[in-house]
């Protein structure tokens, strides 16, 4: 597999605070990767660093051999990366269907672009019955699914997912990693943020550790699995 995201040495700080310090990563075409760590370990400013929403101090990102470091997000999401923020990030007075229509805003495919919302109702019959409706009046769950339909609407290359699963029933964090699983099988790649190390791990190829800004382990994700430090450490075990 290709290289597609490449994250050389990166560093952002809040002020004083060093967040991230020099952590290196990559992402290969197609690939899926978690990144785990404590609260306050840096997970969710990486993200968006790579996403172009933090500016670094020091370091690079590079996306399919395009330097992307200082670019701002809204020239990032054209290339082809998607960012679904912690806590959904969806507009809540706008309505189902205008949220959809904001991830394809890219896009000047019409027609497909409205099969393809017409097949997410199908899918999710709940985001359909309630199209016309305020995205804020729908349940937390369906929230994180109108926030990942939206983010795959503008075909991206690559997929980052913050906390997908934080606050969520069984049965909806089901629903969202089988859209994440179908995501993958057309050949988008994910670096997904996840809490929950054992699901996140075991909806992975590769996963890194990283603790207070600092990459201390990556290995495939059945190694890690296995490794009698990360289940003390994370999985409770």
């Amino acid at each position: 597999m290709s290289e597609l995201l490449n994250v050389h040495e990166l560093r952002v700080a809040y002020g004083q605070i060093h967040a991230v310090q020099g952590v290196s990563l990559t992402v290969a075409e197609g690939e899926r990767v978690c990144l785990i760590g404590a609260n306050g370990a840096g997970k969710t400013t990486l993200l968006k660093a790579i996403a172009g929403m933090l500016p670094p101090l020091g370091g690079s990102v590079h996306f399919a051999g395009q330097p992307i470091t200082h670019k701002p997000s809204h020239q990032i999401v054209p290339l082809g990366i998607a960012l679904v923020p912690e806590g959904r990030g969806i507009f809540s007075r706008l309505s189902v269907a205008e949220n959809l229509a904001m991830g394809a805003y890219i896009r000047r495919d019409k027609l497909a672009v409205n099969q393809e919302i017409d097949t997410i109702y199908q899918r999710y019959p709940r985001l359909g019955e309630r199209r016309a409706q305020p995205a804020g009046q729908l349940s937390g769950g369906e929230q994180q699914l109108l926030a990942i339909n939206r983010a795959l609407l503008s075909r991206p290359r690559l997929l980052l997912l913050d906390e997908p699963s934080m606050g969520l029933a069984p049965l909806m964090v089901k629903a969202i990693f089988g859209t994440l699983q179908d995501a993958h099988q057309q050949g988008v790649a994910i670096l997904l943020v996840e809490q929950n190390a054992h699901l996140a791990l075991s909806h992975s190829d590769r996963g890194y550790i990283l603790e207070t800004g600092k990459i201390t382990q990556h290995d495939s994700a059945a190694e890690l699995i296995a490794n009698t430090d990360i289940k003390k450490a994370y999985f409770g075990e």
